[in-house]
C-alpha cells in the first residue's frame, strides 16, 4: 500500500483542507478537496446544493466526485467529513490508498470553525454551543467509520513530523 493515493478525513475544522496541501508538496502530488471540486462541477456552493437539491443528492455527486479519482495515479484528497460515512466510499478509499483520520478535540474544531458558519450548511445558523453540541453528535455518529482508517492522529499526535513518518513509511 503506496501513499501514492493518500486520503484524508475528519470532521470538518480538523484539517484537511491544510494537510493536503503540504503533503502534497512533500510527494510531489496534486492535493485537492473534494468539496471545492464538486462546487467546481456544480458551478455553485455546497451550501446552494443542499437548499436546492438536499444532503441526499450531495451524498451521491460526493460519490462521484471520489470515484473519479480512480483514475489519477498520485494525489492527496481531503475529503467531506461525511464522505467515509457511506460504507462503499470508505472501503473504496481504503483499497485505493492510505486513509488518514485527523481527529481534533471538539474544542479546537469550534474554536476553527466558529468564523466559518457562513460556507458550511450543517453549521450555518447554529451558536457556537449549539455547534459543539452538533459536533459532539457528529462525531459519535461517524466514528464507527472513522476508526476503519489506516490511521488515527489526534491532537498533539497532529503533526508534520508524524504526518511524513506515515507517508515515508508507505514509500512516497
Amino acid at each position: 500500500m503506496a501513499a501514492d493515493k493518500v486520503f484524508l478525513i475528519g470532521m470538518m475544522g480538523s484539517g484537511k483542507s491544510f494537510w493536503s496541501t503540504k503533503i502534497a508538496k512533500w510527494i510531489k502530488a496534486g492535493g485537492y478537496d473534494l468539496d471545492d471540486l464538486i462546487e467546481m462541477m456544480e458551478e455553485r456552493t455546497i451550501s446552494e446544493i443542499f437548499e436546492e437539491d438536499g444532503e441526499d443528492h450531495f451524498r451521491k455527486l460526493e460519490t462521484k466526485m471520489l470515484k473519479w479519482f480512480s483514475e489519477k495515479k498520485k494525489f492527496v484528497l481531503a475529503t467531506g467529513g461525511g464522505t467515509p460515512c457511506i460504507q462503499a466510499n470508505m472501503d473504496w478509499m481504503k483499497k485505493e490508498g492510505i486513509v488518514i483520520w485527523l481527529d481534533e478535540s471538539i474544542e479546537v474544531l469550534v474554536e476553527r470553525l466558529a468564523s466559518q458558519k457562513d460556507h458550511r450548511p450543517l453549521i450555518a445558523n447554529l451558536s457556537n454551543e449549539e455547534l459543539a453540541n452538533f459536533l459532539q453528535n457528529k462525531i459519535l455518529e461517524r466514528t464507527p467509520f472513522y476508526q476503519q482508517a489506516n490511521y488515527r492522529l489526534s491532537g498533539d499526535q497532529l503533526t508534520e513530523a508524524a504526518l511524513k513518518k506515515i507517508i515515508q513509511k508507505h514509500g512516497a
